[in-house]
């Protein structure tokens, strides 16, 4: 009877630890390399005067725990609790890829702490892109910068930058499909094609360099695409030194 008493005891705390992972939501966050991202973590009403915490791989050790709401901040960690909306936020600065990996969201109370969510974070390198579009146009003369993207962006903003830092393109967007004629810039977006071209006039020499086509996307990092632009001096100045 002790035995059988010992066996369903640990299955009944077996199923609780199950009940506990499967009712924590799955929180997707990345970040840049040198840059910082933000998680929020959702936690039910009755934990409001609770502390909560950050916690990562298996949270079985002292050092497993990142940061607690006592804490407020703690090395490039720092935490913010908004009892209102019954959320806490976690800032992680300076990131490094050994930041990736598996963290959980963890509210202290008495017995087993309950984990609000599972959160896993990616790290990605904040420069792109391996492979470029060349294009050469002329001074004076216009150039049009062609992007592609998949189905599922077909809704999603675009936008273009200059240089090669994705964490900073859209901040510094040269213009975006929200207002689609921006000065010398012109944003058309083609959903049947998939493709949004950039037109650029009166090109000037200082136009020369790399550009950045981006995708907002609402969950993760957003998605990009390089191109390459060479504006060369006016055809008739060209064309007068040859004869020369």
């Amino acid at each position: 009877m002790k035995m059988w008493s010992s066996q369903n005891l640990l299955f009944i705390l077996s199923l609780a630890l199950s009940r506990v992972t499967r009712a924590a939501e799955v929180i997707h966050a990345a970040g840049y390399k040198g840059r910082e991202v933000t998680v929020s973590c959702p936690y039910e009403e009755g934990y409001t005067s609770h502390e909560k915490y950050l916690c990562r791989n298996d949270c079985a050790k002292n050092y497993d725990v990142m940061i607690k709401t006592s804490e407020g901040e703690k090395g490039r960690y720092s935490i913010h609790d908004d009892n209102k909306k019954q959320v806490f936020t976690v800032t992680i600065s300076d990131l490094y890829p050994t930041d990736a990996g598996k963290y959980w969201c963890g509210v202290t109370r008495f017995g087993m702490d309950p984990y609000t969510a599972e959160v896993k974070l990616e790290v990605e390198p904040d420069s792109c892109c391996d492979r470029s579009t060349n294009i050469q146009s002329y001074e004076g003369g216009s150039v049009s910068i062609s992007c592609v993207y998949n189905s599922q962006y077909r809704n999603n903003l675009k936008y273009i930058c200059r240089g090669k830092q994705p964490s900073t393109c859209l901040q510094q967007a040269l213009i975006t499909s929200d207002n689609k004629r921006k000065g010398r810039f012109r944003l058309t977006d083609d959903k049947v094609s998939r493709k949004f071209t950039v037109s650029i006039t009166s090109l000037t020499q200082e136009d020369s360099g790399s550009y950045l086509c981006g995708v907002h996307r609402n969950t993760g990092l957003d998605v990009f695409s390089a191109a390459e632009l060479e504006v060369k001096g006016q055809r008739s100045q060209i064309y007068q030194t040859i004869l020369h």
